[in-house]
Order: C-alpha cells, then sequence, then structure tokens
C-alpha cells in the first residue's frame, strides 16, 4: 500500500450559520458545529484511506470564539498521521462576518477515524507522508496524542505510553 501526502487528505467545508443552527444568543450551536466538523474530518479520512470510515474518537473542543448567526464557517480537515487502521484528523475552525470581511479563529480538535473493510472490520489504512515543516510538527504530535487517548479510554496503561513517559519524565541528572 503506497504512502499519501496530507495534501491529498486535505477539505475544506463551509457553511452558512442559519437560524435553525443557533442558540437563545444567536450564536452556532456547539452541537451543530461538532456534526459539520465529523462530516470533514469524515471525508478527509475517507479521501486518505479510498474507503468506508466512522469516528472512533473526538478529543478536547475547546471554543474560542463564538460563531454568529449569518456568518460563515470554515472548517479544514486533514490527516496527520496514519497508524494500523486509523487515522488522525486535525480540524482548525473560523468564521466569518462578511459583511464586515473579518476572519475570526473559532476552534480546534482531533479525531480519529477508522477505516472499514466490506464486513464492516477495521482494515489498514496506507502510512502518511509530512511535506511541510507544519505537516512534520503535527505528525510528530500525533503518537503523543494518541497514547493519551488511549491511556484516557482505558486501552492502554499508563506505564506502557513510552511517548507520554518521556515527556513527564526528569532528564537532568
Amino acid at each position: 500500500m503506497q504512502a499519501k501526502k496530507v495534501s491529498e487528505s486535505r477539505n475544506h467545508m463551509n457553511e452558512l450559520v442559519l437560524p435553525n443552527d443557533t442558540n437563545t444568543f444567536g450564536n452556532l450551536m456547539g452541537g451543530r458545529l461538532m456534526y459539520w466538523m465529523d462530516i470533514a474530518a469524515a471525508y478527509s479520512a475517507a479521501k486518505h484511506c479510498n474507503a468506508p470510515v466512522v469516528t472512533a474518537s473526538v478529543d478536547n473542543i475547546s471554543f474560542k470564539n463564538p460563531i454568529k448567526l449569518g456568518h460563515h464557517v470554515h472548517i479544514q480537515a486533514s490527516v496527520t498521521r496514519a497508524f494500523n487502521t486509523s487515522m488522525e484528523i486535525h480540524l482548525k475552525v473560523s468564521g466569518e462576518d462578511t459583511l464586515h470581511q473579518f476572519v475570526y479563529e473559532s476552534n480546534e480538535a482531533y479525531f480519529t477515524f477508522v477505516a472499514l473493510d466490506p464486513n464492516d472490520n477495521p482494515r489498514p489504512v496506507p502510512q502518511l507522508l509530512p511535506e511541510t515543516e507544519a505537516e512534520v510538527i503535527l505528525y510528530e504530535g500525533a503518537l503523543r496524542r494518541r497514547q493519551l487517548r488511549l491511556v484516557l479510554g482505558g486501552k492502554m496503561k499508563p506505564e506502557d505510553a513510552l511517548e507520554l513517559k518521556a515527556i513527564f519524565s526528569d532528564k537532568t541528572p
């Protein structure tokens, strides 16, 4: 299976915040944004592995700025690293006030997807080739984020998370 570039999984999704998407404060509801983020991430993962995918986990989503009624939502998604059958997808979300021509940061998150074979079992995915400095930084951090997800999910013992141990161990004599 041939490795793929990050650029081959890149996806840009845009939405307009309508009244049906907002809460009583006129802000985009977090659940609606998470729904759109899941779609953007799934598309990016499917582009990488050319197979159906399912969401395995969603990391912490912290909202920096609300996106208002009538503003546009821009979601950028791309695979940051591929493991055996899973892929980590990085998402950056921004809002845009087109009336005042102002773009602002809303939030950022990491989603994990698993590729499925025709029998709905996990299947191998192509490895990832990061090319830019930013892609390499996300790629290198993905193993630590994965181990943290596995420890918090009870699927890995903390003492087996070697990447995390390296961060927290005292390296000074």
